[in-house]
């Protein structure tokens, strides 16, 4: 049994500092990026341009070597300020983002958490106070009240309170008011700094919670296989209540009601400024006064990086789930699966000064007719010429029949017209009386002089099946056309 325990115990220890939070305070850098990231990241300056980040390390680093800061036992890390990053982002201490078009790093929930033990363990005095422990019992008393089921019970800690409430206000009428002395209220204010350290880590673990489930959420998209419509209407769902899929979201939920009013992070600030003008402020040290003044603009801050942490995934998510094509990810994974089988099949085989040469383009089809150019409108070759409408043979005489207009015979009864002839009056006396004929008749006339009239005329057609139809337009003469 005690071997049992034993063993539990120490893969428990073992599993802890495996911990991002821990391995950073265990590093062999350790002094280094704490002191890095403290002076790098701010309460006033939580997300950091990469680029601006790369330099700012690397002097940090440059200054530290000068200082001799770079002995065996107060080791700087090799390298400019951009492999440290990096570096830092690897093993989980930073976490790059997009924001405003701009890469930018923050500190990951485990790097808040080792720069809060480690600023609370090197800059504090850890001991038990009567503002801890009341801090404590209230927080008792109040999973007590929320535990207790019995109505009676209830309300008698209600009433009891009640009258402790009135004692205290009859008191205070009286005149007995006793002041807090300054150091029960300096107690006081470092619990609220112990208190308020924890903060940023907490906001940071809820964001990085939403980020790995909105991660979980499309690479699950990705695998299934169910009907669109069933996989629609889930992950949509989730994208819309993605506070709700985490543990860390659910209990952030439940804080917002408190902290997301602006009013009371607007009566928090004013709180903290009216507490700083104080006489007992001045027995804080510099570092915890300015500590103090920030509270209100951490949680202001913490509160909006889980609310766009929230915000970004519910987009990626909708944008995702919008986007699933199934199929098309089926082709996509199994391209990617081909590409890798053949990448190890060319390092089984490889030596290592072998080169693979890139695809630069793809190849072009081989179609002979396929225009290469968009920009060139002469066809590839010229037409065939046109056969002659007259030696045109036709297997039924009623193909020709609902055909086009007859031309020659046309153009033979406008030749005997003479120099003038109306245009309704040319079609009566024509043998073809087909509409298309009308038409036809038209067209040559067209090439000579064309007079409009003021009367109206009117002819009739007959199609190859006996049906009639009778056309008016405005009375036309026409000139015979000139030879040239």
């Amino acid at each position: 049994m005690s071997s049992s325990r034993s063993e539990t115990a120490y893969q428990r220890a073992a599993a802890a500092f495996r911990n991002p939070t821990l391995d950073l305070l265990h590093g062999r850098y350790a002094p280094f990026v704490v002191t890095a990231l403290s002076l790098v990241f701010t309460a006033e300056r939580p997300a950091v341009a990469v680029s601006d980040a790369h330099v700012e390390v690397g002097e940090i680093a440059d200054e530290l070597r000068a200082a001799g800061c770079d002995e065996p036992e107060r080791r700087v890390p090799a390298g400019v300020g951009r492999d440290i990053c990096r570096y830092w982002v690897r093993v989980g201490w930073l976490v790059p983002q997009i924001e405003d078009a701009q890469e930018v790093y923050r500190l990951s929930a485990q790097a808040v958490g080792a720069l809060e033990i480690a600023g609370r363990t090197g800059g504090g005095r850890a001991r038990v106070s009567r503002s801890r422990v009341r801090t404590l019992l209230d927080s008792v008393d109040q999973l007590a009240q929320d535990a207790e089921t019995d109505a009676n019970a209830r309300i008698a800690r209600l009433t009891a309170e009640r009258a402790a409430i009135d004692a205290e206000i009859d008191r205070l009428m009286r005149g007995e008011a006793e002041p807090v002395d300054d150091d029960q209220l300096l107690e006081e204010a470092e619990n609220v700094l112990h208190l308020s350290r924890e903060l940023p880590a907490d906001f940071a673990r809820v964001a990085e919670s939403i980020q790995a489930m909105q991660r979980d959420v499309v690479a699950d998209l990705r695998r299934d296989i169910r009907p669109t419509g069933d996989v629609l209407r889930e992950y949509l769902h989730r994208g819309q209540h993605i506070m709700q899929a985490t543990p860390e979201g659910r209990a952030f939920a439940g804080a917002l009601a408190l902290i997301g009013d602006p009013e009371h992070i607007d009566r928090l600030t004013d709180q903290i400024h009216d507490l700083l003008a104080l006489p007992f402020a001045r027995l804080l040290a510099p570092d915890q006064r300015g500590e103090l003044n920030v509270i209100a603009k951490r949680v202001e801050q913490g509160v909006a990086e889980v609310l766009t942490a929230q915000r970004r995934a519910s987009h990626v998510i909708t944008a995702q789930v919008r986007t699933h094509d199934p199929a098309r990810d089926r082709e996509v994974d199994e391209l990617l699966r081909d590409v890798m089988s053949g990448m190890q099949a060319w390092m089984r085989d490889s030596r290592a000064g072998d080169r693979v040469e890139p695809l630069r383009s793809l190849p072009s089809a081989g179609v002979a007719h396929l225009r290469q150019t968009l920009a060139d409108p002469r066809p590839p070759s010229a037409p065939d010429p046109l056969a002659d409408a007259d030696a045109a043979e036709f297997p039924d005489a009623d193909d020709r029949a609902w055909g086009g207009p007859r031309y020659a015979e046309l153009e033979a009864l406008v030749a005997g017209l003479g120099a003038e002839f109306d245009l309704a009056d040319a079609f009566a006396a024509s043998g073809a009386r087909r509409p298309v004929d009308l038409v036809g008749l038209l067209e040559i006339a067209h090439r000579g002089v064309l007079v409009d009239g003021d009367a109206v005329s009117v002819v009739e057609a007959e199609r190859p099946d006996g049906t009639t139809r009778r056309f008016a337009f405005g009375a036309v003469t026409a000139s015979a056309q000139e030879d040239a």
